[in-house]
């Protein structure tokens, strides 16, 4: 799958969310609320795969976790000290042979809510578990709802 097949995909949950989920924005609801229903839109653009929200484990039954960025935090830590990617679209389980199990990992933002290490979280997921696609999803709430997709 190349990226212009990838962002027709992404193009088409986001046409869905704002047809069927656009007050979420406009109430300024929880960004997990958010990514949630994105996601949701998200698996109908890739049946074959499977789209998680915040996933938290590489294979079966390790915890996922960025060693760079966060050598200091327990892996088994669920009290949001640790990374997990927002949204990822993947094969769940171990990889078989010649199998690519880690399509697209995206981080989402509200707008005004900044954090500046996103870029570096999406680096480190490329990079330690291979995902071909990686993306920053910007909610827009209030007044003028909208979703940006920027590929990184």
């Amino acid at each position: 799958m190349d990226w212009p097949e990838i962002e027709r995909k992404l193009q088409g949950a986001k046409a869905a969310f704002m047809a069927q989920d656009c007050p979420l924005l406009e109430m300024n609801a929880n960004e997990r609320s958010l990514t949630h229903k994105f996601a949701e839109h998200l698996q109908k653009e890739f049946p074959e795969w499977s789209v998680d929200c915040e996933y938290n484990r590489d294979g079966d039954d390790i915890p996922k976790r960025l060693r760079a960025m966060f050598d200091h935090i327990p892996a088994d830590d669920e009290n949001a000290q640790t990374v997990f990617p927002d949204i990822i679209v993947h094969h769940r389980g171990r990889q078989l042979d010649g199998e690519h199990r880690n399509l697209v990992v995206i981080e989402a933002k509200k707008s005004g809510n900044h954090d500046g290490r996103d870029r570096e979280k999406l680096k480190e997921f490329k990079v330690q578990y291979g995902y071909s696609f990686t993306v920053l999803l910007r909610f827009l709430t209030g007044e003028r709802p909208d979703i940006e997709i920027e590929p990184y």
